[in-house]
């Protein structure tokens, strides 16, 4: 992608795990002057947009996406405008959609290789339509379980023209795929020791799980531990990506299933 997703060009540092003891409104209506005729009422204000909320792009947005820059701005922008009434985000997300999700779900687009890329609770689109977006040498299968999500995701796929995208209704571990995946990924949706067992049949022998998680990470994987041994992962290790870049940093439990 002209080299806009170089592993280099995005800062992480990861940590191995190794031994894994070791893991440290608008106005409805006429006024009261207007009814009443009272003369000197504060005429009203003018209408809010949803763009007013919605937070500036950073600068460096430009480069993170390269020229599917723009796609991503759309995505954005429909978000903001739609997100809140069809309940896929908060009423305060607006403010800091850029930073918190986009960007943050940006960062893990090095981490993806060409091939069949699985998102599991996609959800808003979050990050499997960033991800699409940002990777169209990749084949993404958003897999949500929620109709009103389903629909929004088939939606915005199609207004953005994502080829590279086909929704596949149900949770994960219920998911019937015509092929396996060579990578799954997944963000906020539930604990390690629930992801790991509902996504591993997903995936083929070598394929990898590519799961954001929050600042406890390293406590999660701890927890989780039996899980990993149980499911044959490898290559375990917690990455942070976006120091130096942005404040919403984020972190990733990366395996192999060997």
């Amino acid at each position: 992608m002209k080299g806009h997703w170089r592993m280099s060009d995005v800062p992480f540092g990861g940590v191995p795990l190794g031994d894994l003891a070791d893991v440290g409104p608008a106005r409805v209506g006429p006024t009261d002057a207007e009814t009443t005729g009272t003369e000197g009422a504060e005429a009203p204000g003018p209408k809010v947009s949803y763009r007013d909320a919605l937070e500036l792009e950073p600068a460096f947005a430009q480069e993170m996406f390269g020229d599917r820059v723009g796609l991503v701005r759309q995505y954005t922008d429909d978000l903001g405008r739609r997100g809140e009434e069809l309940g896929l985000i908060g009423p305060l997300e607006s403010p800091r959609l850029w930073t918190r999700h986009i960007i943050n779900c940006g960062l893990i687009a090095p981490l993806l290789r060409p091939g069949r890329v699985g998102d599991v609770g996609s959800g808003a689109g979050l990050p499997g339509l960033v991800l699409a977006m940002a990777r169209p040498d990749c084949d993404f299968v958003l897999i949500e379980p929620m109709e009103r999500r389903v629909a929004w995701l088939e939606s915005e796929a199609r207004e953005l023209g994502l080829t590279n995208v086909v929704v596949v209704r149900a949770r994960a571990e219920d998911a019937r795929l015509d092929a396996p995946l060579d990578q799954v990924t997944a963000r906020a949706v539930t604990a390690l020791t629930k992801l790991i067992p509902a996504t591993v049949r997903l995936l083929r022998h070598g394929g990898e799980m590519v799961f954001m998680k929050g600042a406890r990470i390293s406590d999660e994987v701890l927890v989780a531990k039996n899980t990993i041994r149980k499911h044959h992962l490898t290559n375990v290790e917690v990455l942070v990506l976006g120091e130096g870049l942005t404040t919403e940093l984020t972190r990733v439990f990366r395996a192999t299933v060997d």
